[in-house]
């Protein structure tokens, strides 16, 4: 199998290093560059590659997580942990933090569903800087009294 991967790497390789000689010149338009058979061939080479890494990472990383029971205790608390932070920071954030008529004028549609969506954001933010640092005083702390 990895002999296999690796071949298939030195084709893809190869047809990349092909495709890198058939790229349209710099002083070609955008728009006709953007027609090139060459540079969308290497987008979509781009494309598949990202979705076989992404595919292949979460598949190891549940694969892992799944045999060690430990693990998954320890990882689903930290996914509550973080869900009720997003809860915490959505409901703290109040919609009416910025003027929508004062976005408006500045050519920015919105509505207070999307301000509330950025301040929870915002808040989510703060919250976890707060824990990592509270985290990094407390370990220092923790480090001098011993």
């Amino acid at each position: 199998m990895h002999k296999i991967v690796k071949i298939v790497l030195v084709v893809v390789g190869l047809i990349g290093a092909a495709l890198w000689f058939m790229l349209p010149e710099a002083e070609m338009p955008a728009a006709e560059a953007a027609n090139n058979g060459a540079l969308n061939a290497m987008f979509a080479i781009t494309w598949l590659l990202l979705g076989v890494a992404v595919v292949f990472s979460v598949a190891f990383a549940l694969k892992n997580l799944l045999s060690n029971p430990a693990n998954l205790k320890k990882s689903l608390f930290i996914l509550v942990g973080f869900l009720l932070v997003v809860g915490i920071g959505f409901v703290m954030a109040s919609g009416t933090d910025v003027s929508i008529e004062e976005m408006a004028k500045r050519g920015i549609e919105t509505d207070e569903s999307e301000i509330k969506k950025i301040g929870a954001g915002l808040n989510v933010f703060f919250i976890l800087t707060l824990v990592a640092v509270g985290a990094m005083l407390a370990g220092g702390v923790k480090k001098m009294i011993k």
